[in-house]
């Protein structure tokens, strides 16, 4: 697994959006103010956001709206595959989501999180 970067899930997108682009000036890699996912190149990683009620979506989750939601941030783990690194993590822990295609996002995905219940996804390109 390499990580790629750690994504923030945040409620107010655009503002978070103009945030991170005008008011810190990070180089925006992907997505604008519209897109409900940016990314930002920053040093050898990428910081991105994405509107939390896309991943409680996603997650087939129900509460986007509480700044106290659980899901704040996600890290993101580039696999070679998502189906052979869900294959050996099954046993160890409990996914949220089974792999699936994103089609919308290009990526195959599946979910779960660390013991104190950072979520994680594992991806692929498609």
């Amino acid at each position: 697994m390499e990580l790629t970067h750690t994504r923030l899930l945040v409620n107010d997108y655009k503002n978070c959006f103009l945030f991170y682009r005008d008011v810190l000036g990070f180089e925006v890699s992907w997505g604008d103010e519209t897109s409900l996912y940016g990314q930002f190149k920053v040093g050898n990683t990428h910081l991105g956001i994405f509107e939390r009620k896309q991943m409680t979506d996603a997650l087939g989750t129900i509460d986007y709206s509480s700044k106290s939601s659980c899901n704040r941030m996600a890290l993101i783990f580039e696999v070679a595959s998502v189906e052979d690194t869900y294959e050996k993590l099954k046993e160890k822990v409990e996914f949220i989501t089974m792999p699936m295609e994103k089609v919308e996002w290009g990526m195959k995905v599946a979910h779960f999180r660390d013991p104190e219940g950072s979520l994680i996804e594992i991806y692929e390109n498609i």
